[in-house]
């Protein structure tokens, strides 16, 4: 029996909780930490557990009977507390974004390396019956070699978001949108491409949040080496919040949602439809299973799995990695206002979360925070 520890116990903890659950004969959740001890009581009693409350994570550290930890905290409290953990010799399911830089990315993937335990990052979204069948149909080459791709994190949030004592700030949120929005579709584009940009175009914005540092918009234009390209807007200014992942090949597109058009030349280079390859692709998509687990509770299926010695875990920390790297340069691309290159080196101004701070672009001095709000419920991204 994997016995399990939540760190935080704010409204994304209600994920793990609930995934956790519905493996009993696997695992069993016996321990909260959070510096709000109220909060972790009245969690645990919503869900009727019996659970160890610490105020101070460092004492769940400690305790010889925790396996494994989620870790559902800020971001900038990341690296520190999955060293810990890691350290001690317990396993590590991280939110996202994995950490505020690459610096800290890179000390926690030494750290379970060294230590020879698991740290995994959540990126939920894998864990979707559309987006797997969608990976599977674009490996499948129907649609040929891509030549464009379109990511559109859209969402909405009111000025008041900000105010969460965390967010809006490079030093607590890390950054806007980009990173805590987007994050999801940027992780799909590269697990879906198999492969990073190697150059990156981008701008950002402020335009309706002035109790915020960071962007409430950003356009960024990413080149890959095969040729291909794509545009990539993440946003808290669009209502009605709809997001596509767009992938056209030469003979045809692709779509989460699930949308297919294809096409094949006249004589004179104009397009028609190809209906027998749009056929192919819809046959082979339908053919496809659903997964039994989905969202938070796929993930953490994958995990056990992997605890249990009976695969790897799907999203391990040199995968959560890529999408902060990606990020990074569309934030050095927005602040800078040149073209970024893609491995980000070690040497590079914002590799470190130092670096980021010194020279990321800031839109508003944060002037109001609060400690939590009323109804803090959340959605997870990418319906």
């Amino acid at each position: 029996m994997i016995r399990v520890g939540i760190i935080g116990t704010g409204a994304i903890s209600d994920s793990h909780i609930k995934a956790y659950l519905e493996f009993p004969k696997r695992c069993t959740i016996v321990a909260f930490a959070d510096s709000y001890k109220d909060t972790a009581r009245e969690k645990a009693a919503r869900y009727s557990l019996e659970v160890d409350i610490y105020e101070n994570y460092r004492d769940l550290v400690k305790n010889p009977d925790i396996d494994l930890v989620s870790i559902c905290t800020p971001p900038f409290t990341h690296e520190e507390l999955t060293i810990d953990f890691l350290n001690a010799g317990k396993h590590v399911l991280v939110e996202k974004p994995m950490a505020s830089s690459l610096e800290e990315c890179d000390a926690m993937i030494r750290a379970a390396e060294e230590n020879k335990t698991i740290l995994s990052v959540v990126a939920q979204n894998r864990f979707r019956t559309p987006m797997m069948k969608l990976k599977k149909t674009l490996e499948a080459g129907l649609i040929g070699k891509v030549v464009h791709v379109q990511v559109d994190s859209l969402w909405w949030r009111g000025p008041n978001y900000y105010d969460l004592w965390w967010r809006g700030t490079w030093g607590k949120e890390g950054g806007g949108c980009a990173l805590n929005h987007a994050v999801h579709h940027i992780d799909l584009l590269l697990w879906m491409m198999g492969e990073m940009p190697d150059k990156v175009q981008a701008m950002m914005s402020n335009t309706a949040h002035d109790n915020s540092e960071v962007e409430d918009i950003s356009i960024a234009l990413l080149h890959f080496k095969s040729a291909c390209l794509g545009p990539i807007t993440s946003s808290v200014v669009h209502h009605g919040e709809e997001q596509q992942i767009v992938f056209q090949g030469e003979k045809g597109r692709i779509s989460f949602p699930w949308k297919i058009k294809t096409s094949k030349p006249k004589e004179n280079g104009f397009p028609k439809p190809d209906m027998e390859l749009k056929k192919k692709i819809q046959s082979y998509y339908d053919q496809l299973g659903e997964l039994v687990y989905q969202d938070h509770t796929g993930q953490i299926d994958n995990l056990l799995s992997a605890f249990e010695g009976k695969n790897k875990v799907l999203i391990d920390g040199i995968e959560g990695r890529k999408s902060l790297e990606l990020i990074t340069v569309i934030y050095k691309a927005s602040s800078t206002d040149k073209p970024v290159t893609l491995p980000l080196n070690k040497n590079d101004a914002f590799y470190t979360k130092q670096g980021i701070l010194n020279n990321a672009r800031r839109f508003f001095k944060k002037e109001k925070s609060v400690e939590c709000f009323a109804n803090n419920t959340i959605r997870v991204g990418g319906r």
